[in-house]
């Protein structure tokens, strides 16, 4: 009896406890994104922005796609000047003043911070399988990363992801984590004489639910519910046309890879931002102007998969790089140039938001981003294109820091700014003559920090871009512009021959780059 009501007080007491904090704790804020629009433009003291440039030719408000018009804020800021006006001239007042300097900026007025008090992550395997990739044995795993919640048990965090590792390595090799849908690439079927004991199973099931499908069996005797899968597809052999897909690619040339699924870290769209990591971290409230976007949420879901990655004993967490495309090749920018750990980058058609100029009136532009997707970034990115407000209007050119500070960021590890071309679809919207413009002007950094960069100076306003497929490869800073389109998959064999080369790493394992 007394057990019994000890067991009782102390239930009682853990119900009080929870009622606490449930009473401490308000339910999340369900804003629209116009209604979180809103409510940034008010504290922000914006009363009116610019209209963003219409990718309809025929609209009054249409881009700019005029080369003559495109550069109306032509001087970059000098990334190797420091705020006091001093020049930079050498590595050591890059590394503690220079960058420094860039970093606050970039954070206070671009992408955000982001808070000291983010929850731990704890990874869990939940499915390790034996697969293929093509004709390649590899083992993959699932894993689950939840973010510690307690202090706000409304919201749960879970980060999906995908980690695939060729099955015959002979020790740790270099990993690409790729922004994308976490999947496994072939789940391990059962053999024949299983599959049969299932197939006849369900059969049996199915009759004893639905009598009139037992004279539809015996009418198909052969026939299985389940039929046996090939791993290579319809033929038994792989099916792809050009190039194969990139995740064969990395396998055959030894490499591993992650599929990270950027919405299980944080929505893509503004209904979000009191939800995911933003949200929790918050506690459900909306964000303060200058909390991190979407865009460094993605990238510090793959810096916490990193942690996981340094634990894995057959991955080379020295050697672990990071891609995307589109919106996902801005968050592969921020991700490496924030996150030092990462070895290297396949940066694809990022536009505005990465690897393109804010400077820039050349298709999309800053009123792209503070009118549309305005959650990937900081709250205080939106007052670059206000037109009313209580500190007056501002535009690009107001900006502390451009794109080319950004990649400049990266130095001095491998980035890869990858680009396809307007007539495949990869559209002049992404403005790849800025982009190429905010490399060059990058380089001087690399440079600086003991690498090579392009190779053919870092005047950003005289150089042109290169013919299509006539990549820039001889340094650590590297652009190709393929023939293709919205995808970084043409330019993945280049970016992997070129990595093996600065890696020093081939098939045959490292020390090799045959």
């Amino acid at each position: 009896m007394k057990l019994l009501k000890l067991k009782i007080v102390i239930f009682l007491s853990l119900l009080s406890v929870a009622a606490v904090v449930n009473a401490q704790n308000k339910p999340p804020v369900n804003f629209t994104g116009e209604q979180d629009h809103e409510d940034m433009m008010k504290q922000l003291g914006i009363k009116a922005l610019r209209p963003g440039p219409s990718g309809d030719a025929a609209a009054p408000n249409h881009a700019n796609y005029d080369e003559a018009l495109a550069n109306p804020y032509p001087n970059l800021p000098d990334v190797l000047t420091l705020k006091n006006g001093k020049k930079v001239t050498n590595a050591n007042t890059w590394w503690q003043q220079r960058r420094p300097e860039i970093v606050e900026d970039m954070e206070r007025e671009v992408y955000g911070r982001i808070p000291a008090n983010v929850p731990k992550v704890t990874w869990t395997v939940k499915v390790t399988d034996n697969e293929r990739v093509g004709f390649y044995p590899v083992i993959a795993k699932q894993i689950a990363g939840h973010v510690d919640n307690t202090t706000y048990p409304l919201l749960n965090v879970d980060i999906d992801m995908t980690l695939v590792l060729p099955a015959n390595a002979k020790g740790p090799v270099p990993v690409l984590m790729m922004f994308g849908r976490s999947a496994l690439p072939a789940p391990a079927q059962p053999n024949p004489a299983d599959l049969e004991k299932i197939n006849n199973a369900l059969k049996e099931l199915l009759i004893k639910e639905h009598s009139e499908l037992k004279s539809v069996f015996e009418q198909y005797p052969a026939y299985k519910p389940i039929p046996e899968q090939s791993p290579f597809g319809p033929g038994g052999f792989p099916v792809f046309k050009g190039d194969p897909p990139t995740a064969m690619q990395l396998i055959a040339n030894g490499w591993g890879y992650v599929l990270i699924d950027p919405a299980s870290i944080q929505a893509d769209n503004a209904e979000g931002l009191t939800k995911g990591i933003i949200g929790l971290v918050n506690k459900g409230q909306p964000r303060k102007p200058d909390d991190w976007g979407a865009l460094r949420a993605w990238a510090w879901g793959a810096a916490r998969a990193l942690d996981y990655l340094e634990t894995e004993p057959a991955v080379d967490a020295k050697h672990v790089g990071i891609e995307g495309v589109s919106r996902y090749g801005k968050a592969a920018l921020v991700t490496l140039a924030f996150e030092q750990r990462f070895a290297m980058g396949l940066i694809g058609s990022s536009g505005e938001g990465g690897a393109k100029l804010h400077r820039r009136n050349f298709g999309e532009a800053v009123e792209s981003l503070t009118g549309g997707e305005y959650y990937w970034m900081a709250g205080n990115f939106m007052k670059y294109g206000a037109s009313e407000a209580t500190f007056g209007a501002k535009t690009a050119s107001d900006l502390p820091v451009d794109a080319h500070e950004l990649i400049a960021l990266c130095a001095p590890r491998l980035t890869f700014i990858s680009y396809g071309i307007p007539e495949q679809g990869d559209a002049q919207w992404l403005d790849q003559q800025g982009s190429y413009m905010a490399t060059v002007a990058a380089g001087a950094v690399f440079k600086l920090t003991g690498a090579k960069d392009l190779g053919v100076g870092n005047e950003y306003k005289a150089e042109k871009m290169p013919p299509v497929n006539a990549g820039l490869l001889n340094g650590e800073l590297a652009w190709r512009q393929h023939d293709g389109g919205h995808t970084d998959a043409p330019n993945v064999k280049y970016f992997i021959a070129w990595a093996n080369k600065f890696m020093h790493y081939g098939k045959e394992g490292w020390g090799s780059t045959k």
